[in-house]
């Protein structure tokens, strides 16, 4: 009935042997090492000035794992250093609040040069946020090796991470923060690169830098490359690039006036029924349609890339809420249309990004802890921020070497719950350490990647 007291008492004691509330959590940080991450980030990353204490890798880990678990900011290192059992299992203590601070802080060097001028001038890397990066890789390498995919879709896009620090600027929106830039191979699920940028500097700037990193980024086996991208990419310079590279794209274009024309000049009968959604008829049209400012490519020759006009109105009598009946936008391609389909199909493929780069976005935001900034100091939230789409990659391998295929796509909040922040007992048993998990799940889930990431990996096919 309501209001009894359930037939239970609560006890202090809890038997033999180190008890954590996130026994799933070591698992990932035991890949952060055996992908040669670690090995990495102590070889090039050196910010001590004494010999005890933890070592670079050891530091990094500890933030691996708070977020693991669910922590943020740095303060919550406490709540772990007091009485839960992790820190026996990763073989060191977890750093106290202020020497996690005063490791990232070390990742800062002002004197670094600007790449680009003015508005659009984004900081150089330093060597130790590099090494981040060279650790990020070695982690996407591996699981290459494991899990190959012949095809990598690079979905890019900036977003913003909102922050009331002294340093942060203003963004196009208005809000104060920080706008990286993430490349994420839609295949894999994972980041293949990331760049920290002040919140002013526009999106559309330093692309071609972000993409060669990216690509250069690609592990081997890849032997299709796509690109996906808003408008923020639309750049006639760049789009002759990928063409060169030979990588297929879609990227969403800026409607001038004059491609506005073009569009509702169009004939009715020039335009395909694509889909109704949400109250609305979507069309696409192919048009023929060479913008000003095109880049020509070796002699002389203009490529003439194709664009598709796209079409979103309201049935009669019904409006946007800015009042209009009719919506025009338009993607620009260098790809053919897939066999036995249309340019429709193409402008559903460019559409998937909102599903991949976006919802990475949300995930680093929202779910793990890259709005949760620590420093002043740009180079310590650089550092940060990378660190967190290192667990995003971690978590995404984890997903697709330990889970079934129909789990590979949960977010870290379901993954904390099945497998992450699953009650464990470290015991002592003839002479081996063993890790209880309560869950049953989660212990299977744990054991089957642990035998993949330690295995020879399969030869390629």
């Amino acid at each position: 009935m309501s209001g009894d007291r359930f037939d239970f008492e609560l006890d202090h004691e809890v038997g033999f042997g180190p008890v954590t509330a996130h026994g799933g959590v070591p698992v990932l940080v035991e890949y952060f090492r055996s992908s040669g991450a670690a090995s990495i980030v102590d070889r090039d990353i050196s910010f001590k000035r004494r010999k005890r204490g933890l070592c670079s890798s050891e530091m990094v880990e500890s933030l691996l794992a708070l977020w693991a678990c669910g922590g943020e900011p740095c303060e919550d290192l406490e709540h772990l250093r007091s009485g839960d059992g992790l820190s026996l299992l990763l073989g060191h203590d977890l750093p106290a609040p202020q020497t996690a601070r005063d490791f990232l802080v070390g990742f800062e060097e002002p004197e670094l040069p600007l790449l680009g001028a003015g508005k659009s001038a984004v900081r150089e890397e330093g060597l130790a946020l590099r090494a981040l990066g060279l650790a990020n890789g070695a982690v996407i390498s591996d699981l290459q090796k494991r899990a190959p995919e012949r095809v990598a879709t690079i979905d890019i896009d900036a977003t913003i991470l909102s922050s009331s620090k002294r340093a942060a600027t203003t963004a196009y929106d208005g809000r104060r923060g920080y706008q990286p830039v993430v490349a994420l191979w839609a295949e894999q699920d994972v980041i293949l690169w990331d760049e920290f940028r002040d919140g002013h500097v526009s999106a559309s700037s330093g692309n071609r830098r972000v993409i060669e990193r990216a690509l250069g980024g690609l592990p081997e086996g890849v032997d299709e490359v796509y690109l996906r991208a808003d408008s923020a990419l639309y750049d006639h310079a760049l789009m002759v690039f990928l063409d060169q590279r030979k990588v297929g794209f879609a990227i969403s274009v800026t409607v001038s006036d004059s491609l506005r024309r073009r569009m509702t000049a169009l004939e009715e009968s020039d335009w395909t029924f694509e889909r109704e959604d949400a109250g609305a008829l979507r069309h696409w049209a192919e048009l023929d349609y060479l913008p000003d400012g095109a880049i020509k490519q070796e002699e002389g020759v203009v490529r003439r890339l194709r664009y598709l006009a796209i079409r979103i109105k309201k049935p009669q009598g019904e409006l946007f809420a800015d009042g209009s009946e009719v919506k025009y936008f338009c993607v620009v391609t260098n790809r053919n249309d897939p066999k036995g389909g249309n340019a429709g199909d193409l402008l559903a493929w460019h559409r998937g990004k909102a599903g991949t780069v976006e919802h990475s976005h949300h995930v680093l935001t929202n779910e793990l802890a890259a709005e949760a900034l620590p420093s002043q100091a740009f180079g310590a939230n650089a550092a940060w921020f990378r660190m967190n789409v290192m667990l995003y990659n971690l978590m995404s391998a984890f997903k697709r070497l330990g889970l079934p295929q129909e789990f590979h796509a949960i977010r870290p909040k379901r993954l904390r719950f099945l497998v992450l922040n699953t009650l464990a007992r470290a015991v002592s048993h003839a002479r081996e350490r063993l890790l209880r998990c309560a869950s049953a799940f989660a212990r299977q889930a744990l054991d089957r990647f642990r035998v993949r990431i330690h295995a020879p990996p399969p030869m390629p096919a």
